[in-house]
């Protein structure tokens, strides 16, 4: 057996643990972990002070970092809530944002700014609903009309841009019109799955057993969960889409099906929650911080001048949908709302990595698109929460 050197992981480790305690000290700043993690990647990765290469070990846990980012953002989903909700004018929100993005990225690409129009459109569709959701938390709003809204939106923009990734540019070869075959094949497939797990679910001895191994050594539900993510990321891989697909979908899944949570197994979340952001997830982020070239986004200037442009798109595709929540939210509710779905990073930072390697992006406007999404996730949120804050009474009753 080759040996193995784990010295990477320990500086990541270490960076992992370093950078929100380091904010722990400093609970007045107000600022997520997720971008410190990446901010400290690119300081000890090649474009900062070469301390580190991500190698195979690092590969393999940024991969499950990312499966598991995209596993709890699926578990964010509660379809309960969204069919009861705005899912109407939700939806209609994201097809506007995807109109509008296109536009953007149309104009981008006649300027000789970016290629690919229609993956940039994609990438500046997406909401990044696992951050924008604690944000709703902390302010409690999450019960009400806006943050309803704002998750329902998140919601939409989250699959969809996740499937039209996996659709339309997927690394596999194959057109579109057989991947649409392949997407369809795979909803079958979750379909019979979910399926099979809910009515399994209902024996009474299956549903003793699980009581009784949940809190043991074993811990069987947080590795059945485990097996439903890494099962059907297999499944979306062996149909030729995106494995993303299939983690964000392991998630959604188990959240519908894992209705009596609160009574068998109300820390199961926790756990899972746990295992994703105490372990794997910090790992995707610092790593790719390393992978980030800063070389191609200063080279030249014409990057680094990209960033604010592509800042302004995002706050544009996403933010102007929300002009449909006025009659419900009012002006600066609406406001606040545009600005909470124009928060993204994570799918950026996935989507940039496959349209490099499939040519669509080169690495200069990827580099410049994450930190885009790094400024949005620092400055987005926070006007959010003051417009929220500052309100003397809300813009509408509920």
């Amino acid at each position: 057996m080759p040996e193995i050197s784990l010295t990477g992981v320990l500086v990541v480790a270490a960076v992992a643990f370093t950078v929100p305690f380091l904010l722990g000290l400093a609970p007045s700043l107000r600022l997520p972990a997720v971008v410190l993690e990446i901010v400290a990647g690119v300081a000890i990765g090649p474009s900062g002070f070469g301390l580190v290469e991500v190698d195979l070990p690092l590969e393999v846990l940024a991969l499950l970092g990312l499966a598991f980012l995209l596993f709890l953002a699926g578990l964010e989903i509660d379809l309960a809530r969204l069919l009861g909700g705005p899912l109407g004018v939700a939806a209609l929100g994201f097809a506007v944002s995807l109109a509008v993005a296109f536009g953007i990225a149309l104009a981008l690409s006649a300027a000789g700014v970016v290629r690919g129009p229609l993956l940039v459109a994609i990438i500046l569709s997406a909401t990044a609903l696992g951050i924008i959701v604690p944000v709703l938390a902390d302010a409690r709003q999450t019960g009400t009309p806006l943050g309803q809204l704002v998750i329902a939106a998140g919601s939409i923009a989250d699959f969809g841009a996740i499937l039209l990734l996996s659709l339309l540019f997927s690394r596999e070869a194959t057109g579109v019109g057989a991947r649409l075959l392949l997407v369809g094949a795979f909803v079958l497939l979750v379909i019979v799955v979910g399926v099979a797990l809910a009515e399994v679910g209902r024996l009474g001895r299956f549903r003793s057993v699980l009581l009784r191994l949940q809190d043991s050594s074993s811990q069987i539900r947080v590795r059945g969960a485990f097996l439903l993510l890494v099962g059907f990321a297999v499944l979306a891989q062996l149909l030729g889409l995106e494995v993303i697909l299939g983690t964000f979908v392991a998630g959604a899944v188990l959240k519908l099906l894992d209705r009596d949570r609160m009574m068998t197994h109300p820390q199961f979340r926790a756990k899972l929650e746990a295992v994703g952001f105490g372990v794997f997830v910090p790992v995707f982020f610092v790593t790719s911080g390393m992978e980030l070239d800063l070389r191609d986004l200063f080279e030249g200037g014409g990057a680094v001048v990209l960033v604010p442009v592509l800042l302004l798109a995002l706050l544009l595709s996403r933010g102007l949908p929300a002009i449909l929540y006025r009659p419900r939210l009012g002006d600066r509710g609406a406001v606040a709302a545009g600005l909470l779905q124009a928060t993204s990073l994570p799918f950026i930072v996935a989507a940039t990595e496959i349209g490099v390697e499939i040519g669509e992006l080169d690495p200069a406007t990827g580099a410049a698109l994450v930190v885009a999404g790094l400024l949005s996730v620092v400055l987005f949120p926070l006007l959010a929460l003051t417009l929220l804050r500052t309100a003397e009474r809300p813009d509408s009753e509920p």
